[in-house]
């Protein structure tokens, strides 16, 4: 799957729910998710592809499981990124966590968010809060099909374009805590 994607930063998280409202989107998500992020020792699928591997648990409002085993893969970084992602559904945290680590991947961080998510249209806004040691502030991704979208998206919602970035949740951390785990 193909998705163009930015973060929007310094966001009132009930300012842009309202917002939101107002304009007709609909929830569509209220969810937690557990990721599990992980590469080999000499970090190959991130020097290579720009990309990781990802475990992640995701439960909803009533208490629904699914995990799911994604390859991560950022294709473009001109002013938005670009990422393809090979998804497939797995039912065990533990014996996926085992199955990379006998191939010789580690984890590199692991985190958990709260996830509420809004559609308008073909747009998708998804407001992301980390536990406070993976990313302390919460922000809203945006992702769109096609590249139109993303200005459209800014647009309706009135955000400031100084606090779009392209950035990825490695990137805000290294900067947050001047370091990549």
């Amino acid at each position: 799957m193909k998705e163009i994607e930015v973060k929007v930063l310094k966001i009132d998280k009930s300012e842009i729910i309202s917002k939101l409202k107002e304009l007709g989107a609909v929830k569509i998500k209220d969810e937690y998710q557990y990721n599990y992020v992980f590469d080999r020792e000499d970090r190959f699928l991130k020097k290579e592809y720009n990309g990781y591997l990802r475990i992640r648990k995701t439960v909803s409002q009533n208490n629904e499981e699914e995990i799911e085993l994604t390859l991560k893969r950022n294709i473009s970084n001109s002013e938005f990124r670009e990422n393809i992602e090979n998804n497939l559904m797995i039912n065990n945290v533990e014996e996926g966590i085992k199955i990379l680590e006998a191939l010789g991947y580690k984890m590199i961080h692991k985190g958990e968010k709260k996830r509420d998510s809004y559609k308008y249209e073909s747009i998708m806004f998804e407001i992301d809060t980390w536990d406070k040691d993976t990313y302390p502030y919460t922000y809203l991704e945006i992702e769109v099909e096609k590249e139109e979208d993303l200005k459209k998206a800014v647009k309706i919602l009135g955000l400031n374009n100084k606090d779009v970035t392209k950035k990825s949740i490695e990137e805000l951390r290294d900067e947050e805590f001047g370091e990549s785990n």
